[in-house]
């Protein structure tokens, strides 16, 4: 059985939009050779008053029901781990359209402020038990469990909505 202690750090809200299959995606500047990874929730981005408007109209009372990760004391739950499938490389201009991913394009575009956008395609998994993670102090990108966490699970999407969902994305 896989296990892993590496967590990629994210906005709880993005998290358990990949957790509910409302995206499959994360944009980012850089790329990753983690294959696995825990997805663990943070909270940043709540602590802001204007923080709905990174995020698509459609999508703001999801948003708002899922700002803030379910807490135990300091502990904090981690609820999916996912696989990098591909990465995408792809120009600034060439952002997937909002079809993607639940975040506004203008929040995407001034997160890549010109870069180009790597593109992480995930396979995401909900966790056949949560696990309930010590806070990583220092870490903003990830982060490392003190122990491992058993990668099982069922994936959020099945193999053809996935699939379809690849098809669309190229």
């Amino acid at each position: 059985m896989k296990s892993t202690v590496k967590c990629l750090k994210e906005w709880n809200a993005t998290i358990d939009a990949l957790g509910h299959g409302k995206q499959t995606l994360l944009i980012r500047t850089y790329r990753t050779s983690l294959k696995e990874f825990l997805l663990y929730p943070t909270v940043s981005y709540a602590l802001k008053d204007d923080y709905l408007q990174s995020f698509q109209e459609k999508h703001r009372p999801f948003v708002e029901e899922h700002s803030i990760p379910h807490k135990d004391d300091d502990k904090t739950e981690i609820k999916y781990f996912a696989t990098l499938e591909e990465i995408i490389e792809r120009p600034p201009s060439r952002i997937p359209s909002e079809d993607f991913y639940i975040w506004t394009r203008d929040h995407v575009r001034s997160y890549l402020n010109g870069r180009k956008a790597y593109i992480w395609v995930l396979r995401v998994h909900r966790l056949k038990q949560p696990y309930m993670a010590e806070p990583t102090p220092g870490a903003i990108i990830y982060a490392n469990l003190k122990e491992e966490v058993p990668l099982e699970g069922e994936p959020v999407l099945t193999d053809r909505e996935f699939s379809e969902t690849l098809e669309k994305l190229k």
